[in-house]
């Protein structure tokens, strides 16, 4: 008995086929389940944006402006710079390959922390780019005179997460400075929990005229997660580029409209980062009196260092106490931070796993 003959089938390229698929943070909630393994923000949208996405709703028959128009007009008004400076997409995470995709050519190099936001290297391999990552310094953070030193002909991106996801370190304003005249893009997820005065602003450094696109999200803060929408600042060619290359209709209406509320109740906003980084500060002093090295993170996480086995028992330790974190093979597992009763929880944990049970 013959068979026909199979059809053929094209294949997926070399590079995407070796690629490790991206690894989100487990997600999950009931009453005793707590979901800390992605960053997100512990609260609620405020109550005058979940109003403005209810009255929008009606609306998700019809396609969104794709050129995100009045929330890119806003977002120019919230840091005074010109509307043709502002590209926006889906998450700060789209916006960067808009950024990738825009300047990279196959063999273009991008350098970048490591360990660092998973995305990178994924985001990178995708264009046809060379992924360049340059271990964190012993402080974890950014070594950059290494990352300077990686810098060749070929590297178009020198990729900068500040503070740095999982381990919350920031970058100094000095140090900004100091890097070579390559293209310097800045993502800062987490720019409205850092609390440090030293750290370099984004903002800031464009506005002094250096080589730098600053990316920003409404995932964190602003408690956006659901909707995806973030935006760059960027030199005109450069956010015009961005703006060519974006998915079209890749930001809802639902979500331009909520950033565009979220904007309008920054005040509110920042009274709940507020109490995140008053609880940051707690845990890190607590978690480093039972014994834990914490260093000095900046975000709404902390991070805690480990090799593979140690990782896997603190892993297994939330788990047995409904706890869900990040676990970081073979480097450590960063924890988001929540309530102080929930906070509380994973102090417990810790505490448990040093022996200091009853530390408070």
């Amino acid at each position: 008995m013959t068979h026909p003959a199979m059809p053929l089938t094209p294949l997926p390229r070399g590079s995407v086929s070796a690629l490790p698929p991206y690894v989100a943070g487990r997600a999950g909630q009931s009453e005793t389940l707590t979901p800390l393994a992605s960053n997100e923000s512990h609260y609620l949208p405020l109550q005058s944006v979940l109003d403005v996405i209810a009255r929008s709703g009606a609306n998700i028959n019809r396609y969104p402006d794709s050129g995100a128009t009045a929330l890119r007009e806003r977002i120019a008004e919230h840091l005074a710079v010109p509307a043709d400076e502002v590209a926006a997409g889906p998450g700060s995470v789209g916006v960067l390959q808009q950024i990738i995709v825009s300047l990279c050519d196959p063999g273009d190099e991008v350098v970048f922390a490591w360990r660092s936001f998973e995305a990178y290297p994924l985001l990178v391999t995708l264009a046809g780019a060379r992924p360049v990552p340059v271990p964190l310094g012993p402080d974890e953070g950014h070594d950059l005179e290494a990352m300077a030193a990686a810098i060749t002909d070929r590297t178009r991106i020198v990729l900068l997460c500040t503070p740095n996801n999982p381990t919350g370190v920031p970058i100094s304003r000095a140090a900004i400075e100091r890097l070579p005249h390559v293209l310097v893009v800045l993502d800062e997820a987490y720019v409205e929990y850092n609390t440090d005065p030293a750290s370099a602003n984004g903002i800031e450094s464009y506005r002094n005229g250096q080589n730098v696109c600053v990316l920003r999200t409404f995932s964190k803060a602003y408690g956006l997660a659901g909707l995806r929408v973030g935006y760059a600042i960027a030199r005109p060619p450069i956010a015009e580029a961005l703006r060519k290359t974006a998915i079209p209709f890749g930001v809802s209406d639902l979500a331009q409209r909520a950033a565009i509320a979220s904007l309008d109740a920054e005040r509110e906003m920042r009274d709940r980062t507020a109490r995140i980084t008053s609880e940051r500060d707690r845990v890190i002093s607590r978690a480093r009196a039972i014994g834990w090295a914490v260093p000095n993170s900046q975000a709404n996480f902390i991070w805690i260092r480990a090799d593979e086995d140690r990782r896997q028992k603190i892993t297994k330790a939330f788990e047995e106490a409904a706890i869900l974190v990040r676990g970081y093979t073979g480097d450590g597992v960063r924890v988001t931070l929540a309530d102080p009763a929930t906070n509380d929880r994973v102090l417990r944990v810790l505490a448990e796993m040093t022996g200091n049970g009853g530390a408070q």
